[in-house]
């Protein structure tokens, strides 16, 4: 058994990589946001990571699939909370428009993932 196989995937790579620049972004938020929109956008960039993870030690496919479901949630819901971010003035446009492309990706990646599951089994 290929242990912590989720190292390998690029769609996991690519959520870390998500992660950092979340974690960069937030850190020049507001103070008063720390337990409101920036815990909420960092929670929501290491669910997409931490899921795709866990679900990898899955013992089934459907099973691993669920758990990139979850992961793609927790994408649409970062997409949210930085739209939230650029209309309360946390984040320019220029980065805003950077993160959306880079999770509209991810997305791909991780419903690709999960199609390829389904068929691979």
């Amino acid at each position: 058994m290929q242990k912590q196989k989720f190292r390998n995937f690029k769609v996991w790579q690519r959520a870390m990589d998500l992660v950092e620049k979340i974690y960069r972004l937030t850190e020049h938020f507001p103070s008063s946001e720390k337990f409101g929109l920036t815990s909420q956008l960092r929670r929501s960039a290491s669910s997409i990571a931490l899921n795709i993870a866990e679900g990898s030690a899955s013992s089934s496919p459907s099973e691993f699939g669920r758990f990139l479901e979850i992961s793609l949630r927790s994408n649409y819901e970062l997409v949210c909370g930085i739209e939230i971010a650029k209309r309360l003035g946390y984040c320019r446009c220029l980065e805003k428009d950077s993160l959306l492309a880079e999770l509209d990706e991810i997305a791909a990646m991780l419903s690709g993932f999960k199609k390829k599951l389904k068929t691979d089994h």
